[in-house]
């Protein structure tokens, strides 16, 4: 289904990308659980949903946040990392590594 129903109350906040409901970076849990709730028949559609989204808050955190902000990799691990199987087709997926800064 396009656009996603997520549960009203844990949505982003843009610019600043929290949840309106409980504060958390999003998505927060909840909102992870509603969207693997909402995508649980097609993972390729909630990775491109969630591509989206961090194409979105990568730019505006940026313009927030030009010399501090999140680094590509928390991003990364923040919307896609969760969301990624760990497992495809009986072999193990690496597992998206720590920055190691």
């Amino acid at each position: 289904m396009w656009p996603p129903v997520v549960s009203v109350a844990h949505l982003p906040l843009r610019p600043l990308w929290l949840c309106r409901a409980c504060a958390a970076p999003w998505p927060c849990a909840p909102a992870r659980l509603a969207l693997t709730r909402e995508y649980a028949e097609d993972r390729v559609a909630l990775l491109i949903y969630l591509g989206g989204m961090l194409h979105d808050a990568a730019g505006q955190l940026h313009t927030l946040h030009p010399d501090d902000g999140p680094e590509p990799g928390q991003l990364f691990r923040r919307f896609l990392g969760w969301a990624i199987p760990r497992r495809i087709h009986g072999t193990a997926c690496r597992p998206v590594p720590d920055d190691p800064r």
